[in-house]
């Protein structure tokens, strides 16, 4: 039995992202370090990608992996990132369940993990204990290593006691293979309906697969990674803030609006990061287009008094 489970154990921890038959204190206590088992499920993310090969391309294709792109960017960036992070705004039980499993679809794991290292990161930025970050790690660490490291992989709830008092999140986030699945699934069954009912369209099941899962979650990973990783290298600061957060507006763009990242890690509660009118953030627009349909509220806007700490000679909007 014992040998069973040893052998069982890669798959029953593929599937429940809380399995640590040590316990997931010891996990946290390993050393850090790049491990291959770890470094696994994103290497068949990219090695996917080259299955356009055998695929090709359609405009079907493309046009939904660029659509898959964008939707799920902004599940990372106003849900796990503004809503399960910093609590920026408010929302039904029921909604936020459903924000979770949309988020899910992103591919980074479950909202509850995500949030737990996002808010230690921020107090912890930039110093020894801040597990991405490319001042102290290095810029390849602080982009991808840290995920391949098992002493970041188990979820810390103490960090995210708010959250984990919902049973469905720490479900979902548990299960985080969830999201994947039924994208994956979802991605196959689209593709098999336009090739049957739209053959003129020239796609199939596994093109749409490709594109849509594949090669769409990867650009997402990466363009959320730098982040963690380019945001702390390049870019304009607005705010002293000890650490090395910048501004970005190319990476704003990418994100649809975390590139305002000095502005964030100056005042983290606020739902709008773009702090004024000309800088973009697309993900705060839809935002403020959901309260306005009722489905969030209480949307924390940026203080004036925020404005007069700028290092630079700025004043707040009108």
């Amino acid at each position: 039995m014992p040998v069973l489970k040893k052998l069982f154990a890669p798959f029953i921890h593929a599937i429940d992202s809380d399995y640590f038959p040590a316990g997931a204190e010891k996990v946290q206590g390993m050393p850090e370090r790049f491990e291959l088992s770890r470094a696994i499920p994103f290497i068949i993310l990219h090695l996917g990608c080259l299955g356009v090969i055998w695929t090709g391309w359609s405009w079907a294709a493309v046009i939904t992996a660029v659509v898959l792109y964008f939707t799920r960017m902004f599940a990372v960036t106003a849900i796990y990132h503004r809503y399960f992070c910093h609590r920026a705004y408010h929302t039904s039980r029921i909604t936020q369940f459903l924000f979770a499993l949309f988020g899910l679809t992103a591919v980074q794991r479950g909202p509850l993990w995500w949030a737990s290292v996002h808010r230690h990161h921020h107090r912890h930025s930039d110093d020894e204990h801040d597990v991405h970050s490319p001042g102290m790690k290095g810029f390849l660490w602080s982009h991808i290593g840290w995920l391949t490291s098992s002493r970041n992989f188990p979820t810390d709830y103490d960090r995210v006691k708010d959250l984990a008092k919902y049973p469905e999140l720490v479900f979902l986030n548990r299960f985080d293979l969830i999201g994947p699945a039924l994208l994956f699934a979802g991605l196959y069954g689209f593709g098999a309906a336009l090739e049957a009912f739209a053959p003129g369209l020239g796609t199939s099941p596994w093109q749409m697969v490709i594109w849509g899962f594949f090669i769409s979650t990867t650009v997402l990973f990466h363009a959320t990674c730098t982040i963690n990783s380019l945001t702390h290298c390049f870019g304009k600061k607005r705010f002293d803030t000890g650490d090395d957060s910048r501004n970005s507006l190319l990476l704003a763009l990418l994100t649809l609006g975390e590139g305002w990242h000095n502005n964030h890690h100056h005042f983290q509660a606020s739902a709008r990061q773009g702090f004024y009118w000309w800088e973009i953030d697309i993900s705060y627009y839809v935002i403020r287009t959901l309260g306005a349909l009722g489905l969030v509220w209480n949307i924390k806007g940026v203080p004036a008094r925020v404005y007069s700490e700028s290092v630079v000679n700025e004043s707040a909007p009108q």
